[in-house]
């Protein structure tokens, strides 16, 4: 009886050992690391990795970040005399704070939505609201002024000079986007 339970002891730790030898716990921990980022980039684009939006293009890795999109730098820096209360990449949405230029009752507040990233009047739309409060409350709407089409228009225009700077710097490839001299999706 005792050699049985022996027997079964020794069965279930070879099994153990088993398990646990194939989850690879003897395996370094460390990997090779590419010290030139751009070589990096470059590997990782050849070998497929790295994230994709919208699954647009196939083949190597398709790098798309806030930063490799003229449009939405752009409208950042446009917006930068603005506090932001969104700015969501992902979701392709800037929402500023409220805005008064000087602290009167009436304030402003924009809203931008990405349609595209393409360089492109209709790939983006611009929304302003306006809220004027009076000494009872106060009231928002959505207003239709120039000021949305001067902010699209400033912001093409700096988008446009992004792209161009990006193309001069990187040359007909962009490191950072996978794509011949192209940084819109």
């Amino acid at each position: 009886m005792k050699t049985s339970l022996k027997i079964k002891f020794f069965a279930n730790i070879i099994i153990i050992s088993l398990i646990l030898s194939s989850c690879g716990l003897y395996r370094p921990l460390t990997k090779e690391f590419e010290p030139n980022a751009k070589a990096r980039v470059k590997r990782n684009i050849e070998e497929g990795r790295g994230y994709r939006l919208m699954n647009k293009y196939k083949g190597s890795g398709n790098f798309d970040f806030a930063t490799s999109n003229p449009l939405w730098r752009a409208s950042i820096d446009i917006l930068d005399f603005m506090p932001l209360s969104t700015a969501n990449y992902s979701g392709g949405l800037i929402i500023s704070d409220w805005y008064s230029e000087n602290s009167g009752e009436e304030e402003i507040k924009v809203t931008i939505k990405f349609l595209s990233t393409e360089i492109r009047p209709d790939g983006l739309e611009i929304i302003v609201h306006k809220r004027k409060c009076i000494n009872t409350g106060c009231s928002v709407s959505k207003i239709k002024s120039s000021l949305s089409k001067e902010l699209k228009i400033a912001i093409l225009k700096k988008a446009t000079f992004y792209k161009n700077q990006d193309i001069k710097r990187y040359g007909e490839e962009n490191p950072y986007t996978g794509r011949a001299g192209n940084t819109d999706n």
